[in-house]
């Protein structure tokens, strides 16, 4: 056998304490080799697991304080229950899918297991206190997902710190800035940019956080040394070691069983990271995975045998029993007792987590059956029913999908029957379609009574001779006034010294600071991830994109963490950012961007604005700071020179959400259109007006939510023809518009021509002013698509033009 050599630290070990450790991952081992098996039973769907991993998760663990936040690994089981916030009837409950927050408060069943979440949430959807509690930022499975919101966590204990004029709204966010912010990630994903992006952004910064890498020496089946420099990531960023006379992060390797190594890294790294505000870089090398990656492989397809045996002798669990023995903390006898203690308690918890799911599932099979025998006796049609019941009761854990499929399947049978029996059947199967809604469907936006949705608005008013400004002024006044708010800062590339590349921030640094209006590296992954962490902290950051066209750097962070935090936590979770961009028309290929459609779905879960002036897009910051759902506002990249008129009440305005203006009535044509677009054709109805043709222009003013209360649908009623037009490519946004009015609002019946889509070419615009004409649509596409519209239902008005 290998000799493992413990460290020696200069550290006092109470018994008590270490044997409730031991005691710790003897259970979090039972329960990883318990998912293992509920997944080849076919109870569970898929498993992922901790083993291999708890003596450092503990270290880490017992190194946090309340009011600390872990942004960790979908392994971190053990964390999660050294520090108090999962239980392991939690554990097994999030394996099945339990959509019940009692049982799984953590995801409500939306996530697979080991996907943890504090609930911050109270049921009216209002801030709960962070600091008297560990804390877990909710789990994401995308590899290096959990690290940029560790940024912004970590950022937020700063800005605690540093800012006075915060120490009125700290109370639920924070103590004087001492927290600190632990994340955790494999050993292969750290090849990942995102990744490496926070790290360099962490030393620049040098904020409270620790990362921590579990190094096991594969990623899934390949080996470190085809992942990364050297074999080790500690010596890949060596560079980063800060010394006596540069900033940086403080790197310390330790070995994934070394008991008393880890307690001391993990006190040092701890006390960096929250007195000096250090960043450190935690390297836990030689982990194991004694059951490999997860259920679904087996690593003896790709593990060596010699590797396969270093894995047992090096098994964390293993040596720490070693080292619990050589110091004479407790006997053979005592920790043999304490594992088959843990061996019984984890199955005693997986069966606790089993029945329970099952009980809630069974509720509504009884129910089912009292109704179907009712049918039964009612029709006396055993041949259409009893192979319904026989095939659900064959079922060894029938779930609620089985129960909705069997009484569909029922009612088809049954459809020439409209007895009581039925009928009741039908308001079963209806009463529980809701209740599944609820179940797996909820909280994809806020449910509180401070929901960006319930803001009726505020109209701009203007003096009798208003003063023209530049839109980028207009902005500017409402930034200014938006950053009185001490939670509001603006973060981002340019945004500080030079007010942005629009000036739409100009001499706003000099007067809020430079903790208000930051200045960044070209690092967007980052940008964001600083602000998601530090508005799941109570702040308000409104995040800059400089350029719509490079969203795409972040989007991975914006789609499967940001946008689906609240419905993935069941209501647990909220991150009310801002993000900030322009886009639509400028010139050339990366400045010209429109990409809706990928953004809105691909963004569900965000509310998203495009407002078509300067005026419009501060109404919408307004409502969105006053509520508590994350946004987007898309300014428009040609419109900050564009004079405005400043409206007498700019602090006031509140556009609401959802609700399309009506730009131009008329009676003959409806286009519904939105920002850059709509003065093109506000432009093109003009020059129609004078051909004798009557448009009324619509702008959609967001795109999620969709005009909610169906004005567009009132508009083709009267004029019975359409025309949705946009700046994405074919098939993109205006195809959208489209399928919403005419699916979901029903319009298609009240059409008298088929309706028309305007969009961009289907390639990125060509550079220059004529590319953007030949690219993009303008206002001669617009004139020519209407026109051909009224005269293909009228060509005697509306002769030919161009053939």
């Amino acid at each position: 056998m290998n000799s493992f050599t413990f460290s020696s630290p200069d550290l006092s070990f109470d018994p008590a304490g270490v044997l409730e450790d031991y005691r710790l991952a003897a259970i979090s081992r039972a329960c990883s080799l318990l998912v293992r098996k509920e997944v080849f039973s076919g109870r569970a769907k898929f498993g992922i697991y901790g083993d291999g991993k708890e003596v450092c998760q503990i270290a880490l663990a017992r190194s946090m304080r309340p009011g600390d936040y872990i942004s960790g690994y979908y392994r971190d089981q053990t964390i999660g229950a050294a520090i108090g916030d999962l239980t392991w009837p939690q554990y097994f409950a999030q394996l099945y899918g339990h959509p019940d927050i009692q049982f799984d408060p953590h995801s409500g069943g939306r996530q697979m297991n080991n996907h943890h979440a504090t609930r911050w949430l109270n049921e009216e959807g209002k801030w709960l206190n962070q600091t008297t509690r560990y804390n877990t930022v909710a789990g994401i499975s995308s590899t290096a997902g959990q690290i940029p919101r560790a940024l912004g966590i970590a950022y937020a204990s700063k800005m605690y710190r540093e800012r006075a004029d915060l120490k009125d709204h700290e109370a639920l966010f924070s103590n004087k800035g001492q927290e600190v912010c632990f994340t955790t990630i494999g050993d292969a994903s750290t090849s990942e940019g995102m990744f490496l992006e926070c790290i360099n952004a962490a030393g620049v910064l040098q904020i409270p956080i620790v990362f921590s890498v579990w190094d096991d020496g594969y990623g899934i089946s390949v080996p470190i040394e085809f992942q990364t420099t050297k074999s080790s990531i500690s010596k890949a960023l060596a560079g980063y070691q800060r010394n006596e006379h540069e900033k940086g992060l403080e790197i310390i390797q330790v070995k994934a069983w070394d008991y008393p190594g880890l307690i001391a890294a993990y006190q040092r790294a701890a006390n960096l990271a929250r007195t000096e505000f250090v960043p450190c870089l935690v390297h836990v090398i030689e982990c194991t995975q004694p059951q490999g990656h997860s259920a679904s492989g087996s690593h003896e397809r790709y593990k060596s045998t010699e590797r396969l045996a270093w894995e047992q002798e090096a098994d964390c669990n293993a040596l720490f029993r070693e080292w619990v023995l050589a110091k004479n903390i407790a006997t053979e006898e005592a920790l043999k007792a304490i594992d088959e203690e843990a061996s019984v308690l984890a199955r005693k918890y997986q069966k606790e987590a089993f029945s329970s799911y099952m009980a809630s599932v069974d509720v509504d099979k009884k129910a089912f059956l009292r109704i179907a025998k009712s049918l039964l006796e009612s029709t006396n049609e055993p041949s259409l029913l009893q192979p319904i019941i026989d095939e659900l009761n064959a079922l060894p854990y029938p779930i609620f999908s089985d129960l909705v499929r069997a009484g569909r399947k029922t009612l088809r049978a049954f459809r020439f029957y409209q007895g009581p029996a039925v009928k009741l059947l039908r308001k079963w199967l209806d009463d529980l379609e809701k209740l599944n809604r609820r179940r797996f469907s909820s909280h994809q936006m806020s449910e509180s009574d401070e929901s960006p949705l319930l803001i009726m608005g505020v109209k701009p008013t203007y003096e009798k001779e208003p003063v023209l400004v530049d839109g980028r002024e207009i902005l500017n006044k409402a930034f200014s006034h938006f950053l009185e708010d001490p939670r509001v800062f603006i973060l981002g590339e340019d945004v500080g010294k030079i007010g942005d590349v629009n000036q739409t921030l100009a001499g706003l640094q000099d007067k809020f600071g430079p903790l208000k209006v930051t200045d960044t590296g070209i690092r967007e992954v980052s940008i964001v991830g600083q602000g998601i962490g530090a508005s799941m902290r109570g702040l308000r950051p409104i995040v800059e994109i400089q350029y719509l066209d490079y969203i795409f750097y972040p989007f991975p962070v914006l789609s499967d963490d940001w946008a689906c935090l609240h419905y993935r936590t069941a209501g647990g979770q909220k991150a009310p950012m801002i993000l900030r961009t322009r886009g639509h028309r400028l010139e050339g290929i990366w400045h010209s961007g429109s990409p809706m459609a990928v953004l809105i779905n691909g963004l569900r879960g965000v509310h998203f604005c495009v407002p078509r002036n300067m005026t419009q897009a501060a109404g919408m910051y307004r409502t969105l700071l006053k509520g508590d759902d994350p946004g987007i506002v898309i300014e428009c990249l040609n419109g900050y020179r564009l004079k405005e008129p400043m409206p007498s009440n700019l602090t006031e305005i509140e556009v609401p959400l959802g609700i399309p203006e009506i730009l131009r009535e008329g009676t003959d044509i409806t286009i519904v259109t939105y920002g850059s677009m709509c003065r093109i054709v506000m432009e093109a109805a003009e020059t129609l007006a004078g051909l004798g043709i009557s448009v009324e222009v619509i702008d959609v003013q967001t795109l999620l939510p969709f005009d909610r209360h169906h004005s567009i649908l009132a508009s083709i009623q009267k004029t019975h023809r359409v025309i949705f037009a946009d700046e994405d490519m074919p098939g993109g946004a205006s195809a959208y518009m489209m399928q919403e009015v005419l699916d979901k609002q029903g319009a298609f019946t009240w059409l008298e021509s088929p309706a028309v889509c305007i969009a961009a070419t289907a390639h990125r615009p060509a550079y220059s002013s004529d590319g953007d004409y030949f690219s993009k649509p303008n206002a001669e596409n617009v004139v020519d698509a209407v026109y051909e519209i009224m005269r293909e239902s009228d060509p005697s008005t509306y002769p030919a033009i161009y053939f």
